[in-house]
């Protein structure tokens, strides 16, 4: 009672600070946006102005948590009120992957890209229900702390912390990838340089305060994403449909993008070219439509190649559906991807280790329970909104930008391609985003003058299939665009427009107008570009940078604190030198952020897929290793350590497995389920592993079996868990 008092009186005095921040964070915005409309503020001066102020606030509070109290490192002294805990939780949750790509996947799959919303929000329901209260009765530091004492013995221990280091790894580098990005379009900076710079930020805090640090700058970035999400989408409602509640206008902006989806011939009705009689729907409404390819696989490899140096042979470009290979199937029109990709999402996150270590900072299991509502709160005003983000965008893209005159122009000193609006100016975000990298323009023109031996990366595959080939007619080495013309060569129409002839050259793509399918915008760069291409001023753009960081930010942060801590603590510690000093352990685990961030700068350099894929990969290994484990270690008393050991190795090997097979070659999939819900395959195994192998090995002792009974009572009280989990057997909690 005494510490829940104290936590009131201490969330008190929070409130007010944090709502000071708020309003001074909305009057700083303000002004600047101020300065910017009287013509007083450039765009880099405002970019710079955001970066600072946000990355300055996160240092203050990173060196004013800072600590050397092993509770506050690890655990923020479980003294976080349920409010705060639920704010930071919902900061640690939403990542690069809800604020920067999840609007951008759904711009891009429309319904498909539901799957994303109901399992990250879903998963949340499980947690209040199944683990929230139970893990904070337990009262240790890690997850890998509860197997350990859970299972009885240090080897579930370290199986479960190399688990979790490699579900925090591949989520973390999801989270570096989009740092370099905001970074490169915040500020200016490459990409590399990008990433170096945000990583900075996030050492600041993790590094000297741990938990505590982490907790309290997840509170503000929370503030700061919230304000940068809403404000934005809040002006595009107002712009397009004349509501400011963007939740309302959602319906509005489905019906313009269907009508402008057929009129522009982008959605249609048509057979499958596989199945015969199998009628398919294309569009943004339609549900279930998306094929299966590995383009992302073939990208990654040749990222992979340029920036290390290696010769890697890509696999070769194939899609599903393929009408030359009829007996791979047609997999659109069934819901069996969706459905699996929900589940996989909604039990990670459930199991993901990052969220589950935040129900130890709370004083009590009541708490632990309020933290999970405030947090579900809390996303909820980020996912609710979303979905009418990414109609917007697309609405957008569709009404003011597709069948636009594309041109080249000079930007920084090298030509790219660029769009002009109605009156023959150039579109200002095009050219930004063009010499960056995130935008292409596929339409042959485009390729005017550029070095034919060397084509541009989209155009790449349709030269080397020879659908596309090239005659240098005048021998300059550049290629030369001309008039459109087609002929049929046995009984082919090829396309002839100057030095490029092929079966791939056609009216559309060679008449300088932009197409939809033309567009190469990246999914990652939706919600960072929308204000700029619907018009809205710099400052919002700005914002939204600064949001998205604080997103990335925040979420990197909590993943470096678990990696750290399952190497020093887990593995160190609790297996290696038990009785190495409290100084020697926050040591190690301050080295151990450093090394776990160098080494996702350098995974997220190729960019191996897009942000919310990245993350689907951690969800999708959280879903096959801890949910499963975690879920029989409080609800059935018989499941033992070697059954464990091997749900946890059983159901991460057969979801990498088909996650990395399925990646570079989609003909291997079962039911066309992808790479992103291949944790639906491990999870039944590790389930099953545990169960088998337990009733095969000896049963736990009794006193873990007394510690589940007493873990699974509401009525028991905290200090006769401490008792139990720390004199019984089992690891202490402190």
């Amino acid at each position: 009672m005494a510490a829940t008092a104290a936590s009131g009186l201490r969330g008190n005095k929070m409130a007010q600070y944090y709502g000071y921040f708020t309003v001074g964070f909305l009057a700083f915005s303000l002004i600047l946006g101020a300065l910017e409309l009287m013509g007083m503020a450039s765009t880099g001066f405002i970019g710079w102005c955001f970066l600072l102020m946000t990355m300055g606030l996160y240092a203050t509070i990173g060196i004013l948590s800072r600590t050397k109290a092993l509770d506050d490192y690890y655990v923020a002294g479980r003294s976080v009120p349920a409010i705060f805990n639920g704010m930071a939780t919902g900061s640690d949750w939403m990542s690069a992957a809800s604020f920067i790509s999840m609007a951008g996947t759904l711009y891009a799959l429309g319904y498909d890209g539901l799957a994303y919303i109901m399992g990250w929000t879903g998963g949340y329901v499980l947690l209040a229900l199944l683990f929230a209260p139970y893990i904070r009765k337990f009262g240790q530091y890690t997850v890998p702390d509860f197997v350990g004492a859970r299972f009885g013995g240090n080897n579930a221990r370290v199986v479960a912390a190399i688990a979790a280091i490699l579900v925090s790894l591949t989520y973390v580098t999801a989270q570096v990838v989009g740092v370099g990005l905001i970074m490169s379009r915040f500020v200016g900076v490459s990409y590399e340089w990008g990433v170096i710079l945000g990583l900075s930020g996030v050492l600041v805090c993790s590094f000297l305060g741990g938990m505590k640090a982490v907790t309290w700058t997840q509170v503000a970035q929370y503030i700061i994403l919230i304000i940068a999400y809403l404000v934005p989408v809040t002006f595009l409602s107002l712009k397009l449909t004349g509501i400011p509640i963007p939740q309302f206008a959602y319906g509005q902006a489905l019906q313009n993008i269907t009508r402008l989806e057929q009129e522009q011939k982008i959605s249609s009705t048509t057979e499958s070219a596989v199945v015969p009689g199998k009628m398919v729907t294309s569009g943004y409404v339609p549900a279930y439509n998306e094929g299966i390819s590995n383009a992302a696989g073939v990208t990654a490899v040749g990222q992979i190649n340029s920036y290390f140096g290696t010769q890697f042979t890509p696999p070769a470009p194939q899609a599903i559906p393929d009408a030359t290979k009829p007996e791979l199937g047609d997999w659109r029109g069934t819901p069996w991807n969706f459905l699996a990709l929900t589940v996989c999402l909604m039990l990670g996150t459930a199991g993901l280790p990052h969220i589950l270590i935040r129900f130890y900072t709370v004083p009590s299991v009541r708490e632990s329970r309020m933290s999970v509502g405030y947090s579900l709160f809390f996303i909820f005003l980020l996912y609710f909104t979303a979905p009418a983000y990414a109609a917007f965008a697309r609405w957008e893209i569709l009404q003011n930008v597709v069948g636009k005159q594309a041109a080249l122009t000079e930007f920084n000193g090298r030509q790219t391609v660029t769009i002009l609006d109605d009156s023959g100016q150039p579109l200002p975000w095009v050219a930004r985003y063009s010499s960056i990298g995130l935008f292409t323009l596929r339409d042959y023109t485009t390729l005017e003058g550029s070095d034919g031996t060397k084509p541009a990366t989209w155009a790449a595959p349709a030269f080397t299939n020879k659908s596309v080939a090239w005659a240098d007619a005048n021998g300059d080495g550049k290629i030369q665009l001309g008039a459109f013309s087609e002929a049929e060569v046995e009984g082919k129409k090829v396309g002839t427009a100057g030095e490029l002839s092929g079966t791939g050259i056609t009216a559309a793509n060679t008449n300088g107008r932009v197409q939809f399918a033309e567009l190469g915008i990246d999914n990652d760069l939706i919600v960072l570009s929308t204000p700029e291409i619907a018009g809205l001023p710099y400052t919002v753009a700005a914002l939204v940078a600064a949001g998205g960081l604080a997103a990335a930010l925040s979420t990197a942060d909590g993943l470096l604190v678990v990696i750290a801590s399952a190497i020093a603590h887990d593995v160190y510690f609790r297996t290696i030198n038990p009785k190495a000093s409290m100084q020697r352990r926050m040591w190690l685990g301050k080295i151990m952020i450093v090394v776990a961030a160098a080494i996702a700068a350098i995974l997220a350099l190729p960019r191996l897929a897009l942000i919310a894929q990245m993350v689907a990969w951690a969800f999708s290994m959280a879903a096959a290793s801890f949910f499963p484990i975690i879920l029989l270690g409080i609800f059935w008393k018989r499941a033992n350590g070697p059954g464990a050991i091997a749900g946890i190795v059983g159901g991460l090997t057969v979801t990498i497995f088909y996650m990395i097979t399925n990646y570079f070659n989609p003909a291997f999939n079962v039911l066309g389920i992808t790479h992103l819900g291949a944790g639906i395959f491990g999870m039944p195994v590790a389930f099953g592993l545990c169960y088998i192998v337990s009733m095969l090995t000896a049963p736990p002792p009794k006193e873990i079996q007394e510690l589940v009974d007493h873990l699974r009572d509401p009525n028991e009280d905290d200090e006769l868990m401490t008792q139990i989990a720390g004199t019984k057997g089992a690891a202490g909690a402190h």
